[in-house]
């Protein structure tokens, strides 16, 4: 792109972000806002702590939803009135800066962009994030270990809120297996297309010969479930095991039975918990892991009946979606999206949102499709 292209650009970046603003409703949202902050203000808010955290993380996301968009707005203004000064005065290092932040805006634009492709039933709600450790031995293990630090650390980089529900130790190294969540509105419809079967290729570090691994490990997203949905589970399909959690924790973690695994018995489907100290605690945690995941279910019973009715021929999300490619050569790729990039470092340090984005764009054009 020349210095010619720029006042194109521009104009396309403002029609963007103009679209932008319009679908995602801003004059609603600082709606929401108001009735927000007169929520939090309110001096019995903490006598339900459940209500006022759900109302301050929502308070937190809406706003910081008004802020990038506010801020985008200044930058593409401001980049405008640069670009008409330079211009005027032949200044050639200030119509550079005009350039190196047209590319900048040009990503946090098509970023926020990638929201208003979230318009599925679910899409904006919070997430369920199930990992677990696939074919591989000790190295898938430790693969789902990297992949959990990987999304908690995208989490992270974004300021948002997560838990964590369960944890389970392999006996040598890594994870069986984890439940977490991450607690903002969207991350539902954002981290969904990561669901599927993960494959990680290296050099074993658990191989005295150093031979090359490939293992394995799967990825389960689910929308939580809100006071809305209609999943009730009567008490009598639901089976309770106590016992005593494992792995590093906390002060009585390990040392009392208040680990809890709940089984729903028509399905099979299993949740527990044994990330809090208390057994009611933890019962409350995997009785909503369960309604997720009994959610997701019907979802996917639902999503199903759609496609055959569509003669729908394309791949499950429970297919191989994505290579980590560590030996011979270094690369990350989306099997899907043919998304790539040469750093798996940065990648497993929580940078997702290229494969994020591009993973949004390819479920929305195979919908439009279908």
């Amino acid at each position: 792109m020349t210095a010619a292209d720029f006042p194109e650009q521009l104009k396309v970046l403002d029609a963007t972000l103009r679209n932008i603003e319009t679908v995602l409703d801003v004059d609603k949202l600082r709606r929401d806002k108001a009735d927000l902050e007169e929520q939090a203000s309110a001096p019995d808010l903490w006598d339900d702590q459940v209500r006022a955290q759900e109302v301050n993380s929502r308070l937190a996301y809406v706003s910081g939803e008004i802020s990038k968009l506010e801020r985008l707005r200044s930058r593409l203004d401001d980049a405008g009135l640069l670009l008409e000064m330079a211009e005027e005065a032949s200044d050639a290092g200030s119509i550079t800066e005009v350039g190196d932040e047209l590319v900048t805006l040009s990503k946090a634009i098509e970023e926020m962009e990638v929201r208003t492709l979230l318009s599925g039933e679910y899409d904006s709600r919070e997430a369920l994030v199930a990992i677990r450790a696939g074919a591989g031995g000790v190295d898938a293990a430790d693969f789902a270990e990297m992949l959990m630090r990987m999304y908690l650390r995208w989490a992270e980089r974004k300021g948002y809120p997560t838990e964590v529900y369960d944890t389970s130790y392999a006996e040598e190294a890594g994870l069986k297996s984890a439940t977490f969540a991450v607690k903002v509105p969207y991350a539902y419809g954002t981290l969904s297309v990561e669901s599927g079967t993960h494959r990680l290729v290296r050099i074993s570090p658990f191989d005295n010969q150093g031979r090359r691994q490939t293992s394995f490990a799967g990825i389960e997203v689910m929308p939580v479930v809100e006071q809305t949905d209609h999943i009730d589970i009567p008490e009598n399909e639901i089976r309770v095991d106590v016992y005593r959690s494992s792995g590093p924790g906390g002060q009585s973690v390990n040392t009392t039975d208040s680990a809890v695994r709940l089984t729903h018995i028509p399905t099979g489907i299993v949740a527990s918990c044994q990330n809090e100290k208390s057994q009611l605690q933890n019962k409350a945690a995997a009785m909503r892991v369960l309604q997720a995941r009994l959610l997701e279910r019907k979802r996917q019973e639902e999503a199903a009946k759609m496609a055959d009715l569509r003669q729908d021929t394309t791949g499950s999300w429970g297919d191989q979606m994505r290579s980590y490619v560590l030996h011979p050569y270094q690369m990350v790729k989306d099997l899907r999206t043919e998304f790539e990039v040469g750093n798996p470092t940065n990648v497993f340090d929580g940078d997702l949102d290229g494969f994020i984005e591009a993973g949004v764009r390819w479920r929305k054009q195979n919908q439009m499709s279908a």
